[in-house]
């Protein structure tokens, strides 16, 4: 009984990354092969807004709240930004420590490369972000006009960021739990952080 138990980690631990791995370049291949010049447009489109629409919302929030006097509304742009902000940090630190070769780099027979980056590929920065983003929207703002774009739209660049032959599909899943759970997490800190930056 043991041998056979031994047997079957030791099997999964050989197959296993096997078969996440092709699953992971042949999943690429699909999404980076939709060349339609519609698709191509949009999805170039998608991934370049992300740094200007991660940093601008929060940004804009604030302004706002400046210019109305919104404590509340400060509040949360604080929360937002944070939570786009530590994303950055956690994805950025966790580049470097993995540092895993852009898709391109490696399968350059299979994936073609329509923009280059200099970083890491795991885990994307651009979808972790977006997902930050879009997830300390919806629980700031729990209505289905603000939950339902802002999941559309860091769920499209996500698919972008595969489609444009830079990240594998680990690479985004991986940013959309980690934008996701920065969000969660970043109530909790930001709880701390209303009670020092406004004294409650």
């Amino acid at each position: 009984m043991k041998k056979m138990l031994l047997f079957i980690v030791f099997f999964s631990l050989q197959v296993f990354p096997a078969v996440a791995q092709n699953w992971d370049i042949n999943t690429l291949h699909k999404v980076n092969s939709w060349d339609g010049k519609l698709v191509r447009n949009y999805n170039k489109f998608i991934s370049k807004s992300e740094p200007y629409v991660a940093v601008g919302v929060p940004v804009a929030m604030a302004v706002a709240a400046w210019i109305k006097d919104d404590r509340e509304l400060l509040k949360d742009a604080v929360y937002v930004g944070t939570s786009v902000a530590s994303t950055f940090i956690v994805t950025y630190g966790m580049k470097y420590t993995f540092d895993r070769r852009r898709p391109y780099e490696r399968y350059p027979d299979r994936v073609h490369p329509y923009s280059y980056e200099d970083s890491p590929s795991f885990p994307s920065g651009h979808t972790s972000t977006a997902f930050a983003l879009a997830t300390s929207l919806s629980i700031k703002y729990p209505k289905w006009y603000v939950i339902a774009p802002s999941a559309l739209w860091a769920c499209s660049v996500g698919v972008s960021r595969m489609n444009e032959g830079v990240h594998y599909p680990s690479d985004v899943l991986a940013g959309a739990a980690i934008g996701a759970g920065c969000a969660v997490a970043n109530i909790y800190i930001n709880k701390w952080l209303n009670r020092w930056l406004f004294g409650r």
